[in-house]
């Protein structure tokens, strides 16, 4: 899937690069289209000029011709038409050299030297703008006119782009008719040629990177949902195995109790029967334990359960918690300690979720010290709200596994050993109770230095 996505990509990146190959193909052929229109443009108007040019020098000259031979008058008079610049003196001597005449005619008139002389920028600038306008070519340009024998721009339109200029492929010779006149070159340079390329196409580069993405994305989720399904597919597993090894004890304690009460060579006695019918009681309590708290789980993901909110005494329920703990704790030689701290401990909440969350967490500190647990309870109020703080001395949580000690069914890896049991379930409870009743749990923990989970409640 990676080497498909990849030659996609390719493929459509090659696409785009000959498209806007063929973009600036086309958009070359057009201005030299146009440039070819300016330069006949420029080089008429300049051909008008020189022809009303010489025709008034000739006007000027016949007045110095009346003296003239017949034959010369004559000849001249022939010329007229030409536009010829018949440069002969005042006082000419019949039969001059009409070879002089000839070239006289295709003389440069002296202030048409320079290119300056010869052509606009504003005349320039209006002929490419009017041209450029008629094929709908709206874009920046900068225009120069060079010179070889001078060997610098004479004109340019604003003369920010000199370099460009030199360097650009657009270059067109002026007046290219004119053989007697220094051969100028017409340049052009497009600032903004690629992003005006860019634009032109900018429908299928759009629908090209909308591909792209869509592709990658579908890509992705593909990959991440198949990782994500292993993922689950693994936690469901984990959540079998947790689940019937923590059922297999008491169903195997209540098989064996059953086996002693209809075994008939055991002596059955009133103290026995009550024995037995008390292991029976304790065990079938404790699957109907495990087997609330996974259908009360589930329930409250669906948002299903409903809170009784009443006002509590936070302190007096934290204290009957670690009633029920402190046994635990204390036969692996630990002890629980609470520093009430918080003036106002009265809190609107659910009593019974409130009370199954410190349970909880302070079965969690017990059952993850494997010695000697350390267990401090804290209270305290901030603004208007109350924060308590169940810290222990256990084997600690890693950076990565903090994230995700709150998500369903997650338990933190421990590889083929199972020393402590449990579906996972706990702490995603935790987290659920605590959002329903507005509030927030935090976690601090490092390895092998113990955890530290806190819970703030609103007092509303």
């Amino acid at each position: 899937m990676s080497v498909t996505l990849l030659v996609l990509v390719l493929i459509q990146v090659y696409w785009i690069k000959n498209a806007i190959m063929v973009r600036e193909a086309i958009f070359n052929r057009e201005v030299d289209q146009v440039m070819e229109k300016v330069i006949f443009q420029l080089d008429r108007i300049d051909r008008a000029k020189l022809i009303q040019l010489k025709k008034n020098s000739l006007k000027q000259k016949k007045l110095n011709w009346m003296k003239a031979d017949s034959l010369n008058k004559l000849y001249v008079d022939d010329l007229d038409p030409f536009g010829g610049n018949v440069m002969i003196g005042p006082n000419p001597k019949s039969g001059f050299n009409t070879k002089q005449v000839v070239e006289n005619m295709f003389k440069s008139v002296p202030d048409r030297k320079f290119i300056e002389n010869r052509v606009s920028k504003s005349l320039v600038d209006s002929l490419i703008k009017i041209e450029f306008r008629a094929i709908g070519l709206n874009t920046k340009y900068e225009f120069g006119v060079y010179s070889p024998d001078r060997r610098k721009l004479t004109l340019m339109k604003s003369g920010q782009y000199p370099q460009e200029l030199l360097a650009s492929s657009f270059r067109y010779l002026l007046f290219p008719s004119d053989i007697f006149s220094p051969q100028n070159l017409l340049m052009v340079h497009f600032p903004n040629e690629r992003q005006y390329l860019i634009a032109r196409i900018w429908v299928l580069l759009a629908l090209s990177l909308i591909l792209i993405l869509t592709i990658i994305f579908s890509f992705t989720y593909v990959i991440t949902t198949v990782f994500r399904q292993k993922k689950l597919s693994e936690i469901k597993n984990d959540f079998i195995n947790n689940m019937t090894h923590e059922f297999k004890t008491p169903i195997s304690t209540i098989s064996l109790a059953c086996q002693a009460l209809t075994d008939k060579d055991i002596v059955k006695s009133s103290d026995l029967y009550d024995t037995y019918l008390n292991i029976i009681n304790e065990e079938n309590s404790r699957l109907s334990g495990m087997a609330e708290r996974i259908l009360q789980s589930a329930r409250l993901q669906k948002g299903e359960v409903v809170l009784k909110a009443e006002e509590i005494n936070l302190h007096d329920v934290i204290s009957d918690a670690i009633q029920k703990v402190s046994l635990m704790v204390e036969k692996k030689g630990g002890k629980i300690t609470l520093e009430a701290l918080a003036e106002n401990e009265v809190v609107f909440a659910d009593r019974v979720h409130i009370t199954n969350i410190i349970f909880n967490l302070l079965d969690n500190a017990n059952k993850y010290t494997p010695w000697a647990p350390i267990i401090l309870i804290t209270t305290k109020n901030i603004s208007d709200g109350i924060v308590f703080s169940i810290k222990d001395n256990g084997i600690g949580i890693s950076k990565s596994n903090q994230k995700k000690v709150f998500d369903k069914l997650f338990r933190v890896p421990t590889g083929n050993v199972h020393n402590v049991k449990g579906f996972g379930l706990g702490l995603s409870y935790v987290k659920n109770v605590v959002e329903k009743h507005q509030g927030k749990i935090t976690l601090d923990s490092e390895l092998k230095k113990g955890s530290t989970f806190s819970v703030y409640l609103p007092l509303k």
